[in-house]
């Protein structure tokens, strides 16, 4: 059960880092490979401490990760954090995917009752 809630934490971290369009673009960014980040900061219209809380949000949830040398921090995802999050919109999908599928086979089937319903109505009269 704590193995759960902790998977259920991070999912959560994780859709809560990835709910900010800026830290979407981020993550866009660093899918071509590690970047510093200035180059990272350079496209958004914002402070720079604005953009490392971003950064930071990003971190914490584990879809990053930063290395600081010297001066420079650079940045790079972390792609298997992103698994978690990938199994359960698979998951989900294939849920809602079985319901529809059952809905339209309730139709279809209302449907040719109805069909067969009028037929009858029709031949009576």
């Amino acid at each position: 059960m704590a193995n759960q809630c902790a998977a259920a934490k991070g999912l959560t971290d994780i859709f809560y880092a990835l709910a900010d369009p800026t830290r979407r673009d981020i993550v866009s960014m660093l899918v071509r490979g590690p970047e510093t980040v200035s180059v990272l900061a350079a496209p958004f219209d914002m402070a720079l401490p604005s953009f490392m809380k971003h950064l930071s949000v990003l971190e914490r949830s584990g879809v990053i990760r930063s290395d600081k040398v010297g001066r420079v921090r650079t940045c790079e995802l972390v792609p298997a954090s992103l698994n978690d999050a990938e199994r359960w919109l698979a998951e989900e999908r294939a849920t809602w995917e079985a319901r529809t599928d059952r809905m339209v086979a309730f139709v279809e089937k209302l449907h040719q009752e109805n069909t067969r319903a009028q037929g009858k109505r029709k031949r009576r009269q």
